[in-house]
């Protein structure tokens, strides 16, 4: 037999090789071999069984060896790879080092442990000459007669002082044998649930959710690939929803993936599986897959799921290529949200990498959002989705009021820059005299956004890139939140030694601070990626929180959405401006999505909840729909601006950005490329640009940028991947094609 294999060895090329006789059982498409290249062995996938005709198949040489007895991709995983690579353009061999765990690819295996039985307990007369001969190995052997269970080898040798060696003399006699267990590393094994008594019998669904569960399962129980998607307002229940779900697909024998689109969301959503899922299958393993674990922990999983031991994983957006076995369902929870677009090669979107593994591996995909995207929301309506609503919360709990307080007024009435307003601090003294909390959300963490000078007008910036840095008070230090340059805070004007140099802007610093002078009893905690950078703080945090040890929590967009706490009343957007204006076409939806989804996380409880909207623009578009949770007034109006203007999701956007260090050798080359492509693809390809992008430099680079619009992807790509080959590129200049991309920055 020949085999034709993906090397993981840096290049996106098919080598071929001979399968030895002793192998041919157990190689098979998808499986992780070892094999010879340039006189090393390097690990690579089997992509195809068999050679191309006219092949010199006596030169071949062997594969040397199988890593795993199981396929490391199954074939739905490996069409999915060169799905991903064709329509990302990406390299086919960076795409499967994407989807395999990094201990996968070094062919780690399982971790093992040592322990000590006694094999043959000596009698008296034999212990007692063995005392008198070796007495460390009588100690040995009267240790483990004392034992109920078989202790590790470390302990016992740390614990009784002995070495190795007297194992070995007791191995020999016959005496002590050597056993290995497997240790499993298993991620939030701890059982956290942030503070959560999460019932393991599931909750009475309302006739809203009843529906939505009947409407699902004769399509989770058909093994047949389609998807719906289900929108239900904030505290409408939706995991409830999910969770039926997945009994059914369990039920009927099949495996399933749970996406979430935030680190922080998985402790919350693991313990409510794991809770529910105990009363389905007792002991039933739930695998956890995020890029925080250590390496252990995801290989471990790995293990399990692709053993059939786990059939359910839970994680953020890389877990859709979990080697979930017999696939019957793809949940992905808050499927408008932007981290599920990866922003490195292959820069995939895991909504819709999920809802093409459903297709090849013939299962159902489940999208949930009170806010969907507008590109899903723009399926169902064309019924190539289904679509499931949820308009009412659960218990018939209400909807917070939303006050959407004038900054305008409050700047001119303190004749000053104003941090939290009037009507925010009387609610938040309110909230702190009942003993109830509150959640104040700005997106952008440090102190404020810049340092500026009233005299002349000048922003201190980034000496490497084109964007002002951002003032952290706790150590007086000016940062880039782009490459991580650090400098101390100055107290003159850089430009005109002035020292009427000050902060510009808010951060969650500012905020904290603001807190402590309105209420200096309260317990503050602030959560953005400066303070959560420990492994582990997040789940601290929470459960303190969820605990009632704080009373106000400050953050950015990690606690903005999907956390569920009884006890918040009150939620105040500090400024809800930030994601409003900034030149991206999805500003708008975006803004509208973080308002309603922030606001969502007040009055969960049995208590009615509260909102207060900071903005100096209260009439726009986004603000007016959010105040009354008008989804589907919003889409309209919005979707009609994207159609006027041919954006997406009526059509597809194919971003490409040019980097390097020479402005003026970036801008010829990048102009020049566009003309060659409009030239080749123009009649298919609407070009936009070249143009500077909005950070025009990051890192010493300098950037540059070029939009297609198109009704297809995958043959534009190719068409681009094969354009790209024949330009004579310097090696200076670095271009990367992310197709419908997030970020427009």
């Amino acid at each position: 037999m020949f085999v034709g294999v993906h090397p993981l060895a840096g290049f996106d090329k098919l080598l071929h090789y001979r399968v030895p006789e002793s192998l041919l059982a157990s190689v098979a498409v998808g499986s992780l071999v070892r094999i010879p290249i340039r006189g090393q062995f390097t690990l690579g996938l089997v992509g195809e069984l068999g050679a191309p005709k006219d092949f010199p198949l006596d030169k071949l040489k062997s594969v040397a060896a199988i890593v795993y007895p199981f396929p490391a991709l199954p074939p739905d995983l490996l069409g999915l790879a060169r799905w991903l690579a064709a329509y990302y353009a990406a390299p086919l061999d960076g795409v499967i080092e994407t989807m395999l765990p990094a201990a996968v690819r070094k062919a780690a295996q399982l971790k093992q442990e040592k322990l000590l039985v006694l094999a043959r307990p000596p009698d008296a007369a034999e212990l007692a000459a063995l005392a008198q001969r070796a007495p460390q190995q009588a100690k040995l052997c009267a240790f483990l007669a004392q034992q109920f269970q078989p202790p590790l080898k470390s302990l016992v040798l740390s614990r009784l002082g002995l070495t190795a060696a007297v194992v070995t003399a007791l191995v020999k006699r016959g005496l002590v044998r050597e056993e290995l267990r497997r240790v499993e590393r298993v991620a939030y094994a701890d059982g956290w649930t942030g503070g959560e008594l999460v019932a393991a019998q599931p909750h009475a669904l309302n006739p809203e959710q009843q529906a939505a569960v009947d409407a699902l399962a004769g399509s989770v129980a058909a093994q047949k690939f389609g998807v719906t998607l289900l929108h239900g307002i904030t505290g409408s229940g939706k995991t409830e929803v999910y969770l039926r779900a997945i009994d059914l697909a369990l039920r009927a024998g099949g495996g399933v993936v749970f996406l979430v689109p935030e680190v922080a969301l998985t402790p919350q959503t693991v313990a409510r599986l794991r809770s529910r899922l105990e009363a389905i299958a007792p002991g039933h393993q739930v695998v956890v897959w995020h890029s925080h674990l250590s390496e252990g922990e995801r290989l471990d999983g790995w293990l399990a799921l692709a053993t059939g031991t786990a059939r359910v994983v839970v994680g953020a957006r890389s877990a859709v290529f979990a080697p979930v076995r017999d696939l019957r369902l793809i949940v992905v929870d808050e499927e408008h949200e932007p981290a599920y677009k990866q922003d490195e090669t292959p820069r995939y979107h895991g909504r819709d990498t999920a809802v093409m593994r459903a297709k090849l591996a013939g299962a159902f995909c489940l999208l949930g959002s009170a806010t969907p995207s507008l590109e899903s929301f723009a399926n169902a309506r064309a019924g190539k989705y289904g679509l499931l609503r949820l308009r009412q919360r659960v218990d018939h709990r209400q909807l917070p009021h939303i006050d959407v307080v004038d900054m305008r007024v409050e700047v001119a009435r303190t004749r000053g820059v104003t941090t939290l307003s009037r009507p925010l601090v009387d609610l938040m003294h309110g909230r702190f005299e009942k003993r109830e909390q509150t959640i104040l959300f700005i997106n952008r963490r440090g102190y404020s956004r810049s340092l500026q000078c009233r005299k002349c007008g000048h922003v201190v910036e980034c000496n490497h890139c084109s964007i002002a840095m951002t003032y952290h008070r706790t150590d007086e230090s000016l940062r880039c939140h782009l490459c991580g340059d650090q400098r101390p805070a100055p107290v003159r004007c850089p430009k005109c030694g002035t020292p009427e140099i000050r902060w510009q802007g808010l951060g969650t610093q500012r905020i904290e601070e603001a807190v402590h002078r309105v209420l200096p009893r309260a317990r503050v905690e602030r959560m953005d990626t400066d303070t959560m950078s420990k492994k582990n703080r997040f789940r601290q945090v929470l459960s303190e929180f969820r605990a009632g040890k704080i009373d106000v929590l400050v953050g950015t967009q990690m606690i903005g959405k999907g956390l569920d706490f009884p006890n918040v009343t009150l939620v105040g957007l500090v400024d809800a401006d930030l994601s409003m204006h900034v030149p991206d076409f999805r500003a708008t939806e975006r803004t509208f999505q973080l308002l309603v989804q922030v606001a969502g996380r007040a009055g969960r409880g049995d208590r009615a909840g509260d909102v207060v909207v900071q903005t100096f623009t209260p009439q726009a578009q986004a603000i007016q729909f959010s105040r009354h949770a008008d989804y589907d007034g919003f889409a309209e109006s919005e979707l009609a601006v994207r159609k006027a203007f041919h954006y997406p999701p009526y059509r597809h956007l194919i971003h490409h950005l040019f980097r390097g260090p020479n402005p003026e050798k970036l801008k010829f080359f990048a102009e020049q490329w566009a003309k060659h492509v409009e030239k080749e693809l123009g009649n298919r390809v609407e070009l936009r640009g070249p143009t500077p992008s909005p950070i025009e430099k990051i890192k010493d680079e300098y950037r540059w940028q070029l939009w297609y619009f198109t009704s297809g992807v995958t043959r534009v790509t190719a068409d681009l991947a094969r354009l790209r080959t024949d330009f004579a590129w310097p090696d200076d200049i670095t271009q990367v094609l992310d197709v419908d991309p997030v970020n427009l920055a």
